[in-house]
C-alpha cells in the first residue's frame, strides 16, 4: 500500500516537475516535501471542520432552545381552542332547546320570503319599489335567526303589496317605444295588472326593469285614452288579471299573416288556386247574372227577338212566326241551338270544382311534408326542445286548414253557379218546348 502511494505521488508531481530529478535522493526530498504540504493542508482543512461542526451544534442548541416556548404555546392555544370549541357546542344546544318551536317558525318565515320573492319577481309594482326585491333575497337567504326588525319589515312589505294592488298610481318611468328609443315618460299603472302609456299596454321586462311598448296592443285600447283622463264618473278599461301574462302571450301568438307563412310553399300554392277559384267563380256568377237578366227582358218581349241573350239567339233560329210544315225541322234546330249555347252557360264550371277538388288534396300533401320535417328534427335533436318540432307540426296543421278553407266555399260556390247555369238551360228548353207547343196548337204565342 505504500508503495502504492508513493508511486501515485510520483505520477501527481511528475507533470508539475519542470525537469527530472538529478538523482534519487533529490526525488526522496521532493517527495517529503510535498508530503509535509499535504499533511499541512489536511490538518488545517480537519481544524476548519472541527470548528464549523461546533458552530452548528452551538446554533442547534441555540434553535431547540427557541422551539422549546413555541411548543409551549401551541400546546396552550390548542388546549384553548378545544375549550372553547366545547363551550361553544355547548352554547349552540342550549340555543337549541331555546328557540324551540321558533326556529321552525323562522325556517317558516324564510320559505315564505322565497316564495314571496319569486312571485313579486315579474311584478309590476317592482317599478315604483325596487327595494323590496333585495329586503326579500336577504331574508330567504339568511341562515340566523331573523330580527324582530326583519319580521316587521317583511310584514309591511306584504301590506304594501296588498295596497298597491288595489290602486291606480301615476309614476315616471323608462319606457321603450315601437322605435326602440328608451324615454322617460309617464305611466298609469292599475295595481300589479296593466301598465298604460299614452293609447298603448306596457309590457314589463324584469331583467332591465324597465317598461317595453307591447308591439301587438289587445283588444280595448281604445278605452285607455277615456280612462286616463280626469273625470268625476267610472270608466271602462280592458285589465288582464293574470298580471301581464295574457298580453305577453298575445306577443307570441302568430297573427293570420304569420299563420299563412307557416304554410310554406304548399299553402302559398293552395292560396293561390283558392284565389284563382274565388276570381273564377265571382265573374262566372256576375256574367250569369247579366245574362239571366236580358233572358228576363227576352221573355217579356218575344216579338223582339235579341241575339244579345241566349233565349234571343235560340229562338232565332224559327223567328217569331214560323211555318207550321217545317215544325218537325224546327224542333231539331232548337235543340241545336240550345246545345249550342249550353257550353258558353256552363264555361269553367269544370275548372271550379276542380280547385276545389284539389285544394284538400294539396292541403293533405302540406300535412304529409311537415310531419317529415317534424320527424327529421326528432332524429337530429331528440324530443328533448319542442320547439324545434313546431316548425314542421305548424306546417302540417295550417296546410291542412288552408286545403279545407279553400275547398269548402269553392264547392258551394261550384254549386250555386252549376245552379244558376242550369236554370238558365231549362228556361231556354222551356221556352223553346212551349214555343213549338203554342205553335202546333195553333195558338198565338203570349208575352211571358
Amino acid at each position: 500500500m505504500k508503495h502504492l502511494l508513493i508511486g501515485l505521488s510520483l505520477a501527481l508531481l511528475a507533470p508539475m516537475s519542470l525537469a527530472q530529478p538529478a538523482n534519487l535522493d533529490d526525488l526522496l526530498r521532493n517527495i517529503r516535501d510535498v508530503r509535509s504540504s499535504e499533511q499541512s493542508a489536511m490538518q488545517e482543512r480537519e481544524s476548519r471542520f472541527i470548528a464549523e461542526r461546533d458552530q452548528q451544534q452551538r446554533r442547534m442548541r441555540e434553535a431547540e432552545q427557541a422551539l422549546a416556548p413555541v411548543k409551549a404555546e401551541a400546546d396552550r392555544l390548542k388546549a384553548e381552542f378545544d375549550r372553547l370549541e366545547t363551550a361553544l357546542a355547548e352554547v349552540e344546544a342550549e340555543l337549541e332547546q331555546r328557540s324551540g318551536n321558533l326556529g321552525e317558525l323562522f325556517g317558516v318565515v324564510r320559505q315564505t320570503a322565497g316564495d314571496t320573492q319569486s312571485q313579486w319577481q315579474d311584478s309590476l309594482l317592482n317599478m315604483q319599489f325596487p327595494e323590496r326585491m333585495q329586503t326579500l333575497e336577504s331574508l330567504s337567504a339568511s341562515r340566523g335567526i331573523p330580527t324582530v326588525e326583519a319580521l316587521e319589515n317583511f310584514w309591511y312589505l306584504l301590506q304594501q303589496d296588498m295596497t298597491a294592488s288595489g290602486k291606480i298610481s301615476r309614476f315616471e318611468a323608462p319606457v321603450v317605444g315601437r322605435d326602440g328609443e328608451q324615454r322617460v315618460l309617464p305611466v298609469v299603472s292599475v295595481g300589479p295588472f296593466v301598465a298604460l302609456q299614452g293609447d298603448d299596454y306596457l309590457l314589463y321586462q324584469a331583467d332591465t326593469e324597465r317598461l317595453l311598448v307591447a308591439p301587438r296592443q289587445p283588444e280595448g285600447s281604445g278605452l285607455i285614452d277615456e280612462f286616463t283622463q280626469s273625470r268625476n264618473e267610472l270608466a271602462d278599461l280592458q285589465v288582464d288579471p293574470t298580471r301581464g301574462n295574457v298580453i305577453q302571450q298575445l306577443q307570441q301568438t302568430p297573427s293570420l299573416i304569420e299563420r299563412v307563412h307557416q304554410g310554406g310553399v304548399v299553402g302559398y300554392v293552395i292560396i293561390a288556386l283558392g284565389v284563382l277559384g274565388v276570381v273564377l267563380a265571382l265573374w262566372r256568377l256576375g256574367w250569369l247574372q247579366r245574362t239571366s237578366q236580358r233572358v228576363d227582358r227576352q221573355v217579356a218581349d218575344l216579338d223582339n227577338l235579341n241575339r244579345n241573350n241566349p233565349l234571343g239567339r235560340v229562338l232565332g233560329v224559327i223567328g217569331s212566326r214560323p211555318k207550321l210544315d217545317q215544325l218537325d225541322t224546327l224542333e231539331l234546330k232548337l235543340d241545336e241551338a240550345i246545345l249550342k249555347e249550353t257550353p258558353s252557360l256552363e264555361r269553367w264550371q269544370g275548372l271550379i270544382k276542380l280547385l276545389a277538388a284539389v285544394a284538400p288534396l294539396l292541403g293533405l300533401l302540406g300535412t304529409v311534408t311537415g310531419m317529415i320535417a317534424t320527424f327529421q328534427a326528432i332524429t337530429l335533436f331528440g324530443t328533448g326542445d319542442p320547439k324545434l318540432m313546431a316548425e314542421g307540426i305548424s306546417q302540417a296543421l295550417v296546410t291542412t286548414v288552408l286545403g279545407l278553407v279553400v275547398a269548402i266555399p269553392l264547392l258551394f260556390m261550384h254549386s250555386l253557379v252549376a245552379a244558376r247555369s242550369k236554370a238558365l238551360i231549362q228556361l231556354l228548353e222551356q221556352q223553346s218546348a212551349g214555343l213549338i207547343a203554342l205553335h202546333l196548337g195553333g195558338e198565338e204565342p203570349r208575352d211571358g
